[in-house]
């Protein structure tokens, strides 16, 4: 039952914190170096997950041809500029994972 009542509590403080900066940004004049800057976040965010993933293996720098994940992030990046969309892209980093570790395997 404790569990339950952290898990709980803990849903309900991030739901708390989370609509708080929602329903403030709303009623706020956000200034517009401050908005542009926001913009920034996410791709920021997301590079600073994948980038380690990518090139890190055992926590050793690895940009070899024998990283799957780096071959498989390339192919990945490729297919999201040459089609912006962000479905086919996670599909394909995927796949050429999938596949790559396939044909390591052998």
């Amino acid at each position: 039952m404790t569990v339950w009542l952290i898990l709980l509590l803990g849903g309900l403080i991030t739901f708390g914190l989370r609509f708080s900066f929602v329903y403030l940004l709303g009623r706020l004049e956000i200034p517009s170096a401050m908005r542009r800057a926001l913009h920034y976040v996410p791709p920021a965010v997301l590079s600073a997950i994948i980038v380690p993933e990518l090139f890190l293996h055992n926590n050793v720098l690895d940009a070899s041809l024998d990283n799957t994940r780096l071959l498989a992030g390339i192919a990945a990046i490729l297919v999201a500029a040459w089609t912006k969309n962000s479905l086919l892209t996670i599909l394909t980093g995927m796949a050429a994972l999938f596949l790559l570790q396939f044909i390591g395997a052998r």
